[in-house]
């Protein structure tokens, strides 16, 4: 079978890799009708040293499955399934608290051994802990919504949760990515009253607007935070959505957040070293959350929303591909040409 592979910073392949195979009875094989390239991917894919690789990529799916194993019962050959970013038991303690990222049977797709999602199949362990069985055709126009219950919708509903939003709250959300989009989306459909979008790309930030973004500043850095806090009669916003993962979107947070306000982060972060001390956070009382998105417990609760229309989070696929058009996928993202590419293995 065919998957993606990265060798390298801007190095990525198509090649023919052995077939997924049942190795436990726990295990499903799936094989891919819809996955996509992610924002987290764009950071091995600027940044992998030479040589470190081949990685297999892709953690986003929606499948239909080819055989189970002894053991599985909530899912049966022929059945369309769509699975969170990682994979868990959905047994274990920290799975019935709903923190699935911390299964302790669980993983990361395309880590270690684990296969990746941008391929033609996947094996995927605990496959009663982690499929979700999607009650729709492998070609409903719904498929490119009910892929983003993955990730990052889900990941930009934990940033509203996280963040506690609430009706009548005011965001802001930094960062006009797919996660970040979906984050004004969530914090919208959780009743946000004051939405603004920090972005500074149009079609994107004009799909926020969409989404329910009430304001957009374009400005950076402390210009930026000015924006929001001219917006907000000098106070910022109650809970601001850090939806980028670089050191300067933290700041801007720090910068953006109300006295007694959150900041939920759920950009992957590209710094371990950040201001919380007495100034930043301390003294203001400024709470600091988010984290690695548990979508695997929030996608029955997202799902209806999408079934009945009612919202659209498919709208951030602007580009599809098939497997031959992924490493194009890749730079189009990195160059900020496309916002999230769907790929159609």
């Amino acid at each position: 079978m065919r998957a993606t592979l990265m060798y390298g910073a801007g190095d990525v392949r198509i090649e023919n890799v052995p077939d997924s195979v049942i190795a436990l009875p726990t295990d499903a094989v799936v094989r891919v009708t819809a996955a996509c390239i992610c924002g987290s991917d764009l950071w091995p894919y600027g940044q992998m040293p030479a040589g470190s690789g081949p990685a297999r990529m892709g953690h986003e799916f929606i499948g239909v499955v080819e055989e189970t194993g002894s053991e599985v019962t909530s899912v049966r050959r022929g059945d369309l399934v769509v699975s969170p970013w990682v994979f868990s038991d959905g047994t274990c303690e920290y799975c019935q608290e709903g923190l699935t990222t911390s299964c302790v049977h669980g993983g990361l797709w395309g880590y270690g051994p684990h296969e990746g999602a941008q391929a033609e199949a996947i094996r995927v362990p605990y496959a009663d802990g982690t499929l979700v069985k999607l009650p729709v055709a492998a070609d409903s126009a719904l498929i490119p919504s009910l892929l983003t219950l993955s990730d990052v919708f889900g990941t930009g509903h934990h940033a509203a949760v996280r963040g506690g939003v609430t009706a009548g709250s005011s965001v802001t959300v930094i960062g006009d990515g797919a996660v970040g989009l979906l984050a004004v989306l969530a914090a919208k459909r959780l009743g946000a009253q004051e939405i603004l979008l920090m972005g500074r790309h149009q079609a994107r930030t004009d799909l926020g607007r969409e989404f329910g973004a009430t304001e957009v500043i374009a400005a950076r850095g402390d210009e930026g935070v000015e924006g929001v806090r001219e917006l907000t009669g000098g106070q910022g916003t109650s809970v601001v959505i850090e939806a980028v993962g670089s050191r300067s979107a933290y700041d801007q947070a720090v910068g953006a957040v109300r006295n007694g306000g959150t900041i939920s982060r759920v950009g992957v972060p590209q710094y371990e070293e950040a201001p919380i001390g007495l100034g930043s956070l301390f003294f203001r009382n400024v709470r600091l959350t988010g984290g690695a998105a548990p979508t695997r417990a929030y996608i029955n609760e997202l799902m209806p929303a999408v079934l009945d229309g009612s919202i659209n989070p498919g709208k951030v696929f602007d580009v599809s591909t098939d497997l031959d058009g992924v490493a194009a996928g890749y730079r189009q993202m990195a160059d900020r040409t496309s916002l999230k590419v769907l790929v159609r293995p």
